[in-house]
């Protein structure tokens, strides 16, 4: 890795805590636990003398093992060559107009405002409803519904997504150890899926020290997510730092990396034709994809601008980053909530079960940890507001999807700054959004 990489990775992972501070105000303890708090600001690093962060890495050691076969009769894939969609009972489609008349008009003000008061490039919202679909789309500044975006942790929700997918389909338990499907799982051999996708595994997460050194493959293109997961999972560097599963809430990290290895391990197929799989050729999307771009292009705090909108400024990996990799337009992400809203169906297409769409979308966290349990619900995927039961996936680099499934609407606001600037304006238009669904 050249020095100019490892200068650009020290910066970009002291601003990956922004992630942490997802939870609508809240932040980070130093044990990596989210606790309350709606006044103070994420956690902030630099050096002694104030200038940038340097950190020296050195790509994995181990010899990266042959990736999964995505053509032997015996690696369980999950789908045929050519899949037939699932036809899904319905009552009565969803009808060209929309049911009811929706006013927006209160929303531009605001963006525009916010946009032009922050000098931001430029904004994007668009708003599905269950039985209407698209009922408001609107872009500012650079902004256009095919702008493509890196979204940093708002890829929880997708990457949690094709886990349960795999379980709907018999390929994975993901209450089962994980130790069930790769060999290295023996290493920490209760830890199972369901841990992993709700920050529960006991393995050392982003806060407070993100650039965590015996995991630092996650945040590099170099390798394969198979060779990655199996060294952070085996590594004997962290066992001071591990802690029970289900005992300590600890956000992020590596723990997603080694739930998307567990993911191609299962179905035997790699991770980018799952992603194609299950949620692009259903759904529709042109723009979504994963990369891990963190080590590849600076950013630090802020959004990484030389990434451009465009997904060839990155080189191809084997190894994409699983809790904040993704890159996707707006009107893609808005397919993939609309599908969350309608019991799992893109069109015909079943792409998850209202099974496990109830296991995303509950607070997993709230039912295990008890008194125990962060000031703000998780499940898999998904914040949970355990007051107005709204769910929140918040990206490092501003993207705020939501859903609000009582009311059946979800909202993706997407700008290309940092955490903090995107849920100060998600949270202005949190209330003007709902008005306007509900007030038919």
């Amino acid at each position: 890795m050249t020095v100019g990489a490892n200068a650009i990775l020290g910066c970009t992972l002291a601003g990956l805590l922004a992630i942490t501070a997802c939870a609508e105000g809240e932040r980070p303890s130093a044990t990596g636990v989210v606790v309350g708090s709606s006044t103070t600001s994420p956690l902030q690093f630099e050096d002694e003398g104030g200038g940038e962060v340097t950190t020296t890495v050195e790509p994995p050691t181990t010899v990266p093992p042959e990736p999964p076969s995505t053509d032997s009769a015996e690696n369980g894939r999950v789908f045929d060559e050519d899949p037939a969609p699932t036809t899904v009972p319905t009552t009565e489609p969803p009808t060209s107009e929309p049911a009811q008349e929706y006013d927006f008009t209160a929303v531009a003000p605001v963006v525009e405002a916010f946009v032009d008061e922050r000098g931001l490039n430029g904004a994007g919202l668009i708003i599905v409803d269950r039985d209407d679909g698209v009922v408001y789309e609107e872009q500012w500044g650079e902004f256009t519904p095919d702008r493509i975006s890196l979204i940093a942790s708002s890829s929880k929700m997708i990457t949690a997504g094709v886990l349960l997918r795999l379980h709907d389909d018999g390929l994975l338990d993901i209450d089962a150890p994980i130790a069930d499907v790769v060999e290295w799982g023996i290493a920490n051999p209760d830890i199972t899926a369901a841990q992993l996708l709700s920050n529960s595994s006991g393995l050392v997460g982003l806060g407070p020290e993100p650039g965590y050194a015996p995991y630092l493959c996650q945040f590099l293109a170099a390798g394969t997510l198979q060779a990655c997961a199996e060294t952070i999972f085996t590594t004997p560097d962290d066992d001071a730092d591990l802690v029970a599963s289900d005992t300590e809430f600890r956000y992020g990290g590596a723990q997603w990396q080694i739930a998307g290895a567990v993911a191609e391990a299962a179905s035997g197929t790699s991770w980018d034709e799952l992603i194609e799989e299950i949620y692009v050729e259903p759904c529709g999307l042109d723009a979504l994809g994963y990369n891990n771009h963190f080590a590849q292009i600076p950013g630090g705090f802020e959004y990484p601008v030389d990434f451009a909108g465009d997904p060839a400024t990155l080189i191809d990996t084997a190894n994409p980053n699983m809790e904040g990799g993704a890159y996707a337009s707006p009107s893609d992400y808005a397919k993939l909530l609309l599908m969350q809203l309608r019991g799992g169906t893109c069109g015909d297409s079943q792409v998850l079960s209202q099974d496990a769409l109830d296991r995303m979308h509950g607070d997993r966290v709230g039912a295990v940890y008890g008194d125990a349990a962060p000031g703000t619900g998780y499940g898999m995927g998904w914040w949970v507001d355990r007051e107005s039961g709204r769910l929140t996936d918040p990206g490092a680099y501003g993207s705020v999807p939501w859903l609000d499934l009582e009311e059946g609407y979800g909202a993706y606001l997407v700008i290309e700054a940092n955490s903090v600037t995107g849920l100060e304006l998600a949270t202005q238009l949190y209330d003007i959004v709902e008005t306007a669904v509900t007030a038919g």
